[in-house]
């Protein structure tokens, strides 16, 4: 997207939220392939995020705008249109403004203790704010997409089966996944098996973020924080949460032990099922490996593009990888069993 197609947003956002932008600046860090997000100036001397946002829902907005108005910490609410909506249409997708509220990504640190505990302070706060009849229709439930998780794992796994000589990024990853296919079949069967057992058990269904890892966190003085990015917001067990503290995602940013017990401090009681945590953390993994995958076999994909997923494939059969913590916490849930 160009500086013409720029300029049209910046009209769209003075004609539809009546503010006047002067710079525009394109945030590039971030997994969103159907978005695009800019810090933008406004002649006044305020900066907000401007997103143009061409998958998903609106459920992310109405659920910030929900918790703001809870008094839930650390959410940025997004301003309203002119006509009281929360987005505006610009060529078929979504247009919306939020304050930006820190320069200061958790990924980039430092986090201090104060941080990790507002961390868990502000999944408490979301997970007991009461859920709305609008939010029930509204919120997918979380988890509900494993069925086309596993059908597109196994796509992926089939296809490379028949590399092609011809890219050698096509084999070396054809070579990743024949290295852990027992981790990833023994995934697959936990998620299909589990799914009609224990971890059916619906638990408590909240509001979840869905995606709270450190690069959705931002950080402000005196400990404070901001979650970020509700795209993938979800009506689901904390579970569906509290993995991401738990279990750890990110392999290039793993949560050690004293930083959990902070996060666990601010959030306070929490009564975790282990199936249920296993399972989440099995269906993330899956998605995680599938997709990535998939973006790194694209040739018609810029070579930066598929180098970059190719490294979060390799992050994620790692050692301290998300498909290597599933398939440990399944094999703790056997041990219990």
């Amino acid at each position: 997207m160009g500086q013409d197609a720029a300029r049209q947003v910046a009209e769209q956002v003075w004609t539809g939220f009546g503010l006047r932008l002067s710079a525009m600046e394109r945030i590039t860090h971030g997994a969103d392939q159907h978005a695009r997000l800019w810090l933008a100036h406004t002649v006044d001397g305020d900066r907000y995020a401007v997103k143009l946002s061409g998958g998903g829902t609106p459920a992310g907005l109405v659920v910030t705008a929900y918790l703001a108005e809870q008094g839930v910490p650390g959410i940025a609410a997004p301003l309203r249109a002119v006509d009281g909506r929360l987005s505006v249409d610009h060529d078929g997708r979504r247009l919306s403004v939020v304050p930006w509220v820190s320069d200061r990504r958790a990924l980039d640190g430092p986090m201090t203790a104060a941080h990790w505990r507002a961390y868990g302070e502000v999944l408490a706060a979301v997970h007991a704010a009461p859920v709305t009849d609008e939010l029930s229709r509204l919120l997918p439930a979380g988890g509900a997409a494993y069925p086309s998780i596993v059908t597109a794992t196994r796509a992926v796994a089939a296809r490379l089966c028949d590399p092609d000589p011809a890219d050698p990024l096509f084999a070396e990853l054809a070579a990743v996944w024949s290295g852990v296919a027992d981790r990833v079949g023994a995934l697959t069967g936990a998620v299909e098996r589990l799914a009609v057992g224990p971890a059916a058990r619906a638990g408590q269904g909240v509001v979840c973020h869905g995606d709270p890892h450190l690069g959705n966190l931002l950080l402000g003085a005196d400990g404070q924080v901001w979650l970020i990015d509700w795209d993938d917001a979800v009506l689901a067990p904390p579970e569906c949460d509290l993995m991401f503290v738990l279990g750890g995602v990110l392999a290039f940013a793993p949560i050690t032990p004293e930083q959990q017990r902070a996060v666990l401090a601010g959030y306070g009681t929490a009564d975790v099922d282990p199936v249920r945590l296993a399972w989440f953390l099995a269906v993330r993994a899956l998605d995680d490996l599938s997709d990535w995958t998939r973006q790194a076999l694209d040739a018609d994909a810029e070579a930066a593009d598929r180098d970059r997923a190719a490294r979060i494939v390799r992050g994620l059969v790692s050692p301290v990888g998300l498909v290597t913590l599933a398939d440990a916490a399944l094999r703790d849930l056997d041990r219990r069993s």
